[in-house]
């Protein structure tokens, strides 16, 4: 008897003891939880005027500033380029007009990939996952920090262009510093982004009062003549459409934080009508302004297209163009990196990733895995990619899922018909879309047929054995190898998964 009452006083102290460690680490986990949270949902409570901001904010970034070379070298002439330029603003808003269907018919964050789900399975889901963690994501953040090093450099090698290495250099030195700043802290990357978003727009401004001001002085001998000499072809127009299209990326932006909007039925529409089209004239208005100061060749021989136009209209004040332009790519750069870990985290919590990468930091709350694999992959296509190829080749392969994803909202409307659509756009809109999805692909293999093209599609593909291996099958020597591997990675980067943190 004596020994059953010694056994119940130490299990009475042994509760207490661990009633009191839970008590104990009560503030700790709570503040653990609310920081988690904000990772987790760092969009929360998006209203109208926050989703049109987020809109321009994210399009408008480094592609005003480099492809308006680009899109002239495809057509030849001024007339021609501009023509691009408005039709891929109308191109984008009807694409975006169909995702707000998609957004407000599935509302789950992180973009193409739940409605891919819901419409073909998880075999396309898996494939974008795959492409956009390996392909698209850490290129547009190359393409970006490229970008940034061109305009950068700039100033410092008037007359000739500046030196590959020093830009490719330059460029790994951003997005090294890039990811550390996204790591240590989700606040310093949002007041960084902010602050970054304020001086885009300065330039913005700038250049399209100095555009007007010198129209009204009659400075339009650049715009006779405009459709004259045009080199015109499919091929020609896909990849003028490829690098126009590249500048108005980001017009889908709001579908991966849905959960996250106020009013997604009206707000998400709203944004969208109000947002692109806002977009679409300013950088017409850009085009406009660079063409008032030079012809179709100087704008074609010119490195950095802004830094050539402050030179001639705003000097001796033109210094201000590249330091800004400079501001608004790394802007742009650091807001891909910011919400790079969105999609990695979904894709990770369904078991189409290594898990490791849907981990979050425990003292910082910041997706340190990811961040790092994004730098990491976006320094590898830096050192043997030029810019426009990678837009190129970003361009192919993005478009592909744009087009599929157009294509699911078609299917969707004979296949889930019980599903509630609060937005129901026109069916001839997504017919539109994928049908010019899929010109925009098939177009340049056709015409000008490159390898480099049959290689992205093979390594989209590619895909499927991983899948089928580790995804289907679930092939249990790959847990053992990745393991230890995961373990060495949670201890020298402190991170966790997400669920042990917000639970």
């Amino acid at each position: 008897m004596d020994e059953e009452n010694v056994r119940r006083r130490k299990d009475k102290d042994t509760r207490e003891d661990d009633e009191q460690s839970v008590h104990s680490n009560e503030p700790q986990t709570m503040n653990l939880q609310k920081q988690a949270k904000f990772f987790i949902s760092p969009f929360s409570s998006v209203g109208l005027i926050s989703g049109i901001c987020m809109i321009v904010g994210t399009i408008i970034g480094s592609g005003i500033f480099i492809s308006p070379k680009s899109v002239l070298a495809n057509v030849g002439t001024v007339g021609p380029c501009l023509t691009i330029w408005a039709a891929c603003g109308v191109l984008a808003t009807l694409g975006a007009l169909c995702f707000a269907e998609l957004g407000t018919m599935i509302t789950k964050s992180g973009g193409e990939y739940p409605y891919l789900m819901e419409a073909f399975g998880p075999i396309p889901a898996y494939l974008f996952s795959w492409t956009s963690l390996l392909v698209t994501k850490p290129s547009s953040f190359a393409i970006i920090c490229l970008s940034f090093a061109e305009y950068a450099s700039a100033p410092f090698y008037p007359g000739c262009d500046p030196p590959q290495v020093v830009i490719k250099c330059l460029a790994a030195a951003a997005i090294v510093i890039i990811t550390i700043v996204n790591s240590l802290s989700v606040k310093l990357g949002s007041y960084l982004q902010n602050f970054l978003t304020a001086a885009k727009m300065i330039i913005v401004t700038v250049i399209i009062v100095s555009g007007i001001v010198l129209l009204a002085q009659g400075k339009t001998d650049n715009f006779k003549d405009s459709f004259k000499d045009s080199k015109v072809s499919v091929s020609s127009i896909a990849l003028a459409f490829y690098n126009g299209l590249w500048a108005y990326d980001g017009w889908n932006q709001l579908n991966y934080i849905t959960e996250e909007l106020k009013n997604p039925y009206r707000n998400l529409p709203l944004s969208i009508i109000i947002g692109i089209p806002l977009v679409t004239v300013c950088y017409v208005l850009m085009n406009i302004s660079y063409f008032t100061v030079m012809t179709s060749t100087e704008l074609l021989q010119s490195q950095a297209v802004a830094v050539t136009f402050g030179d001639r209209v705003l000097y001796p004040a033109s210094w201000i163009v590249p330091l800004f332009v400079a501001f608004s790519t790394i802007g742009s750069a650091n807001g891909t990196c910011f919400t790079a870990g969105r999609l990695v985290y979904v894709a990770g919590r369904e078991g189409h990733m290594l898990k490791v990468l849907s981990y979050i930091s425990v003292k910082r709350l910041t997706p340190a895995p990811a961040i790092i694999f994004y730098g990491a992959v976006a320094i590898i296509y830096i050192i043997p990619g030029d810019i426009e190829t990678l837009i190129n080749y970003f361009s192919f392969a993005v478009w592909i899922f744009y087009g599929l994803t157009v294509f699911a909202l078609i299917v969707m409307r004979f296949t889930r018909k019980e599903l509630k659509r609060p937005i129901r756009v026109p069916i001839v809109i997504p017919v539109i879309v994928t049908l010019i999805s899929l010109l925009l692909v098939l177009a340049p293999i056709i015409s000008a047929p490159e390898l480099a093209y049959l290689y992205c599609v093979l390594f989209m593909l590619s895909g499927l054995i991983f899948y089928v291996l580790f995804v289907h099958f679930k092939f249990h020597w790959a847990q053992k190898v990745s393991e230890p591997l995961t373990m060495h990675l949670q201890m020298l980067l402190e991170v966790v998964p997400a669920q042990q943190v917000t639970e």
